[in-house]
């Protein structure tokens, strides 16, 4: 049978592990698809630079604009990452009737639309299961699987160099910058690792997840967003010795009247008893609760070459049996039209912890506060003596913005030296 011919943007770190399995895999993925697969060229920034992997030099290329228009191309993969030059190319392929498979988180969080647009207009499928956590089958089951279903929540770590941070800072003791010079170390995190510890990378990912499960389009700049880096040891023993763990955690839930819903990235204190809380290193777990499934949990690699190659292999697949079969798959279902409501209407629950001046009528003052913001207090506990003491105080769960207008009304008061531990509580509801 005449090959399907496939383009490949990128041979980076997946793009490599991405040539490997085609070749290695070649007659089973034949098998699979109906057809063999054949690499008709790869896309580079520099013909001379050393690669992970031998490729037939007559294959590279530094015009990735006349491969992926050319006519014996039938699907292209992506895998620059980034904004441009990714969206113009994956335009012009969708444009030109091709398949694309793309990892590009940012762009699908930033300028989805345009792609799923593209690809209505082109008649092309656009898949992009490897965009969020790596090897993870999680894209597809909410795309597909519960399609007939109705998603209440999606909670889970999709960053793995966060969890890794976290989880060293747990069992070890070290600080945010010992643990983050570790993970540095051994590939888990960039040189620059802004876009894992401040969160951007787990917000874009949060955005594809709520826009699947909801059926509305998320835009990036409507997730909440908070990384890691003012968490401290102090913060991680804390939670420690009541019981939780801390995790950067991508929230994405529906409000009770199904009318809206909130999308957030922040690290949160979870219990110890939580399935979340065991996820170790650099791995990634997302739970999924449907109506009628109830809790679904997946778990796994979520980055690194082959775990996401692996995801990109698997969209070759399901893309290459589409065209043979003359037909597409699923296109994007924003049918729902709902809202991203604000911060500040989550419902959520806090642990704070105030260094307070050590005299009389400190704690009826504090509650007096929080009853003032209808927020209750769960529990409440004395930590040191004298001028080291300090009031640890867990709340019943409240609008966001409530609890916001609490912290912001405690740093006034003359009793409250400053509030020392600030963090939100997850998972035990």
């Amino acid at each position: 049978m005449k090959p399907l011919r496939v383009a490949l943007l990128g041979c980076g770190v997946v793009g490599s592990q991405v040539i490997r399995l085609m070749h290695e895999q070649s007659a089973d993925l034949a098998a699979r698809v109906g057809a063999p697969l054949e690499l008709a060229g790869v896309a580079v920034r520099r013909l001379s630079r050393k690669r992970d992997i031998e490729v037939d030099p007559a294959l590279l290329t530094t015009d990735a604009e006349s491969l992926v228009t050319r006519d014996d191309v039938d699907i292209v993969i992506e895998v620059i990452g980034g904004i441009e030059p990714a969206r113009s190319l994956i335009v012009a392929a969708l444009s030109r009737g091709k398949s694309v498979i793309t990892a590009n988180k940012a762009l699908l969080a930033e300028d989805g639309g345009t792609l799923h647009e593209a690809a209505r207009a082109g008649n092309g499928d656009l898949y992009f299961e490897a965009s969020v956590a790596g090897a993870i089958p999680l894209l597809r089951p909410l795309r597909e699987s519960l399609a007939g279903d109705r998603v209440r929540r999606v909670l889970g770590i999709v960053n793995g160099t966060t969890n890794y941070i976290l989880d060293k800072m747990d069992s070890t003791g070290a600080s945010f910058l010992d643990a983050l010079e570790e993970a540095q170390t051994l590939g888990y995190a960039e040189a620059d690792p802004t876009a894992d510890v401040e969160g951007f990378d787990a917000a874009a990912k949060a955005a594809i997840l709520a826009g699947l499960a909801f059926h509305s389009r998320v835009p990036a700049e409507q997730v909440h967003r908070e990384g890691i880096t003012d968490i401290t040891a102090t913060d991680v023993a804390s939670a420690k010795a009541m019981g939780y763990v801390i995790k950067l955690l991508a929230i994405c839930a529906r409000s009770d009247d199904g009318r809206t819903f909130g999308v957030r990235v922040h690290p949160a204190m979870i219990p110890r008893t939580h399935p979340l809380a065991g996820v170790r290193e650099a791995y990634n777990a997302v739970f999924v609760e449907a109506e009628s499934a109830g809790q679904l949990m997946f778990y796994g690699k979520g980055a690194g070459g082959a775990p996401t190659a692996s995801a990109v292999l698997g969209d070759l697949v399901a893309v290459g049996r589409n065209r043979l079969a003359g037909t597409r798959g699923p296109e994007e279902s924003t049918y729902a039209h709902l809202t991203v409501h604000p911060m500040g209407d989550t419902v959520t629950r806090l642990h704070v912890a105030l260094d307070v001046a050590d005299k009389p009528g400190v704690l009826a003052r504090v509650a007096e506060l929080f009853a003032k913001h209808d927020v209750s207090i769960q529990t409440v506990r004395q930590e040191g003596q004298g001028d080291d003491a300090q009031l640890v105080i867990v709340t019943h769960r409240a609008s966001d913005a409530a609890l916001t207008a609490t912290m912001d009304e405690l740093r006034a008061l003359d009793i409250v030296r400053s509030v020392a531990g600030l963090m939100r509580v997850e998972g035990d509801d």
